[in-house]
């Protein structure tokens, strides 16, 4: 079939390519959280290591930003923003700000954050080595094509690989600067390298994926599958019926 048989309103080209840059753009945004989502998981941090730097006191530091966590958790709820995305800050510091009074050390605040991202960074590169990349079971469901990547659409199951492959480098070279630090820097010092590495990593490893994800084939929409399969069978018994009220109509 040449260009001119094609429906007119089927986009191609270079629609084609900017629709599905700009479908893969909003995905990553709202699986990620977007830009006010980074920064919310840096902003707690960045006040615990400013407190602890004046004060001197971990109760004090902790207090706070858990406290800035929690606003900025009930903020998302009252613009009705996604729970994940509204819970899992103030869980992570709730989390480290326990631990760090529980220890009485500082630098305890960071390590469950720390310790995740080593977790993640590992569990990216693993399931990419597997051929079942991480990435994939992450935004599968965000663009409507679940698992069908893995078998129906190689062209994305590689952009997801190489995407998880970039996503545990990339959180592999920030676990090898982080953890020296704890291991033999003080507390400030953690803090405010770990704050100036909270952003970066993570804009460059949605900017790869973005990349990856653009040049791939566009996602194969199951659910509109399905739901063309059911309208087909609803219209298949309809016709049947229809066809058995004829024969038994004189």
């Amino acid at each position: 079939m040449s260009s001119l048989d094609e429906p007119i309103d089927r986009p191609t080209g270079k629609h084609r390519d900017e629709g599905s840059r700009s479908a893969t753009e909003a995905a990553l945004f709202e699986a990620f959280g977007g830009v006010r989502g980074m920064v919310e998981t840096t902003v707690p941090g960045l006040v615990f290591v400013a407190v602890f730097t004046v004060k001197r006191d971990i109760h004090t530091a902790a207090i706070a930003a858990l406290a800035l966590s929690l606003v900025l958790g009930v903020a998302r709820l009252v613009r009705k923003d996604t729970l994940k995305h509204a819970f899992s800050g103030v869980f992570g510091v709730a989390f480290g700000a326990v631990f760090a009074m529980m220890s009485g050390d500082a630098k305890n605040f960071y390590l469950p954050g720390m310790l995740y991202t080593l977790g993640l960074a590992i569990a990216y590169i693993v399931t990419a080595v597997l051929g079942c990349p991480l990435l994939g079971l992450i935004l599968g469901p965000v663009f409507k094509e679940n698992l069908s990547w893995r078998t129906r659409n190689p062209g994305r199951k590689k952009a997801y690989t190489k995407a998880s492959w970039a996503w545990g480098l990339i959180l592999l070279a920030k676990s090898a600067i982080l953890f020296p630090l704890y291991w033999w820097g003080d507390a400030t010092q953690l803090g405010w390298v770990k704050v100036a590495l909270g952003i970066p990593p993570m804009l460059l490893s949605v900017y790869l994926t973005w990349i990856f994800l653009a040049k791939a084939p566009p996602p194969i929409d199951v659910f509109a599958e399905m739901e063309a399969a059911e309208a087909a069978e609803r219209e298949a018994k309809a016709a049947e019926g229809a066809a058995a009220e004829d024969k038994v109509t004189p």
